[in-house]
C-alpha cells in the first residue's frame, strides 16, 4: 500500500493521504455535536486541554523523528548512487589497454551500468532486484578478477577495491529501494494521528465552526507530515526519488575519454 501510494503522482498522492482524512477529521467534532451537548463536551476542556498537550507533543517527538530518518535514508541513497558511480569510474581508469582482459573488464562494467540505468532503476521503483544487472555483475566480477592477474599486485588490489566499493554500494541501495520506515513505526505514527487528532472531539466550542476549522488544521498538519514520510520513504520511487544521471554521466564520459593505450600511460590534458 505505501509502494502505491509512493508511485502516485504527488497531488493524488496528497489527496488521498492529506486531503481525504482532513476532510474526515472535520466530520468528526460535527457527529460528536450531535450525540453529546455543548454543556456536557464543555467539563471536559479543563483536563483534556491538560492530557492533550502531552499527547501532542509525544506524537510532534515522534513525527520529527521519523521525518528526520526518512530523510536521511534518502540523503544516503543519494550518496551511494554517487559513490556506486565513482568507483565505477575509477575501476574503468584502472582497467585501461588494450589486452584482451582490459578489454573485457570495460567491456563488462559498461554493460553492467546499462542494465543498472535500463532495468534496475526500474524493478527499484517497485522495491525488487534486476536479475539482468545481477548477471552483469557477475559478468564483471569474472573479467575484473582476470584482469587483477595480469596486473601488478598494487593495481590488482586497487581494481579490487574499486570493485567491492561498486558491490557495496549497489547492496545499499538495493537494501533502501524495499523502503527505510519499518512497519513498527509506521504503526506508531499512524495509530497516533488518529489518537492526536480524535482527542479533539472531547473539547467543545460555543462555535461549531471555529472548533471545527481548528480541528481541521490540525490535522491537516499532521497528515502533512505523513506525505513528507510517505514521499521519501522509497527513495527510487514516485516523483520524489534518486535518479540514475551519475551513471548517465559516467557512460557520457567514457565516450569522450579516448581509450588509454596501456595501463601505465598517462592521460593526455
Amino acid at each position: 500500500m505505501l509502494l502505491f501510494l509512493t508511485s502516485l503522482p504527488p497531488l493524488l498522492c496528497g489527496l488521498f493521504i492529506v486531503v481525504l482524512p482532513t476532510a474526515l477529521a472535520m466530520l468528526g467534532p460535527v457527529l460528536v455535536r450531535r450525540f453529546c451537548r455543548y454543556s456536557t463536551l464543555v467539563k471536559n476542556n479543563e483536563v483534556a486541554g491538560f492530557k492533550f498537550a502531552t499527547i501532542g507533543v509525544i506524537y510532534a517527538v515522534l513525527l520529527g523523528f521519523a521525518i528526520v530518518s526518512v530523510w536521511e535514508k534518502f540523503s544516503e541513497a543519494e550518496l551511494l548512487v554517487l559513490r556506486e558511480a565513482g568507483a565505477s569510474a575509477t575501476l574503468y581508469r584502472l582497467s585501461a589497454g588494450e589486452e584482451p582482459e582490459a578489454l573485457a573488464t570495460r567491456t563488462a562494467l559498461r554493460a553492467y551500468l546499462n542494465s543498472v540505468i535500463e532495468d534496475e532503476w526500474l524493478n527499484m521503483a517497485a522495491g525488487r532486484e534486476s536479475r539482468d544487472a545481477s548477471a552483469s555483475m557477475g559478468a564483471l566480477y569474472a573479467a575484473t578478477l582476470h584482469l587483477a592477474d595480469h596486473r601488478p599486485v598494487a593495481v590488482g588490489v586497487e581494481i579490487m577495491k574499486e570493485l567491492g566499493a561498486i558491490t557495496e554500494a549497489r547492496r545499499g541501495r538495493l537494501y533502501l529501494a524495499t523502503g527505510v520506515v519499518p512497519s513498527a513505526l509506521w504503526a506508531m505514527l499512524i495509530t497516533g494521528a488518529l489518537v492526536t487528532v480524535g482527542f479533539t472531539y472531547f473539547f467543545a466550542m460555543e462555535n461549531l465552526r471555529a472548533q471545527t476549522a481548528m480541528t481541521g488544521a490540525l490535522a491537516m498538519i499532521v497528515f502533512l507530515g505523513l506525505f513528507v514520510i510517505v514521499s521519501y520513504d522509497h527513495p527510487f520511487t514516485g516523483a520524489v526519488s534518486v535518479d540514475s544521471n551519475p551513471f548517465r554521466g559516467l557512460i557520457a564520459d567514457m565516450d569522450k575519454v579516448p581509450e588509454q593505450r596501456s595501463w601505465s600511460a598517462p592521460i593526455s590534458r
